[in-house]
């Protein structure tokens, strides 16, 4: 493991405790709340046993401390490397990371060497000084919840322009592409960051509570071999869903998703292929039919 034992949240509770005692800030009260937040709360009894007992004696029954400099943890080369290699990927350099003690060091690897086999080739184009500034834009409105006058291309290349209140930014691994959701007064927006032509910073306006969107449902039925059961979960991690045992290597599992996101959900089952068969409802099932139809079509007229 690159990240070792000194980075799990046992010693993340016990420096941030040890941060508020030099402070003058900690209390039996504010002891818990951290302890709740990094580790676990039965927690409790055994570090505040191992900071006030002989075991370590870094806290006093007050809740001072003896320690003169605030406690850190200072990170090995290989761990170093390893966050440049990261920081280097250029949709998380949209976010302007902090490189501060990162600049000389060399990535463990370059995000280049990495294929791609189950995305579109077609992604948005994290170099576009265009695109980073319209992504930088939209992150200042979140940040300081206001406004933006967005100009955008169509599906019918036609450019059209809105004035609406940001809510959160979508990432899309299969098409590698970002998208804006944001609402007017009447409607619930979703824009793709790629058709975006100039984007601008609202001074004033009403800020539009998003509407809800149309949630739709699929149900399958899932045999797991081949890690299949992993696969679908990490793939559907950022999902609800209801899973349901039915014997021991089978499931069945309902995801519920944006209707916007319909085609996507459908690629992603296709590629489980016999591991999984949906059972409802029909109208999705008749989508998957008709999608397996055109690439029996396509492979026929292009035989391998």
């Amino acid at each position: 493991m690159l990240f070792n034992e000194i980075y799990s949240g046992y010693y993340l509770a016990t420096s941030s405790i040890l941060r508020e005692a030099l402070h003058g800030t900690l209390t039996k009260k504010k002891f818990a709340d951290i302890v709740n937040e990094y580790a676990f709360g039965e927690s409790f009894i055994t570090i505040l046993a191992g900071l006030q007992g002989g075991k370590w004696h870094l806290l006093n029954d007050d809740f001072t401390t003896e320690l003169e400099n605030e406690p850190v943890m200072p990170l090995t080369i290989l761990q170093k490397r390893w966050l440049k290699s990261l920081i280097s990927d250029p949709r998380i350099k949209l976010f302007e990371p902090d490189i501060s003690g990162l600049e000389d060091v060399e990535p463990l690897f370059d995000s280049k060497i990495i294929t791609y086999y189950d995305r579109y080739t077609d992604g948005d184009n994290y170099d576009d000084e265009k695109y980073i500034a319209s992504f930088r834009t939209i992150l200042r409105a979140l940040r300081e919840r206001k406004n933006l006058r967005i100009i955008f291309e169509t599906r019918l290349r036609e450019a059209r322009e809105i004035n609406i209140t940001p809510h959160y930014l979508e990432y899309s691994e299969k098409d590698d592409r970002f998208r804006l959701v944001g609402a007017d007064e009447k409607f619930r927006w979703i824009v793709n960051l790629s058709r975006i032509i100039r984007c601008e910073l609202e001074t004033s306006g009403q800020f539009h509570e998003l509407p809800e969107g149309i949630i739709d449902s699929v149900t399958f039925e899932l045999v797991d071999k081949w890690n299949a059961m992993e696969r679908v979960l990490l793939h559907f991690s950022h999902l609800q869903r209801e899973t349901k045992r039915i014997n021991e290597n089978k499931y069945r599992i309902t995801i519920y998703y944006d209707h916007y996101d319909e085609t996507e959900i459908l690629i992603r089952i296709l590629s489980f292929g016999s591991t999984l068969r949906v059972i409802e409802p029909e109208s999705f099932i008749s989508r998957l039919k008709a999608r397996i139809d055109k690439q029996r079509e396509f492979a026929t007229f292009f035989p391998g």
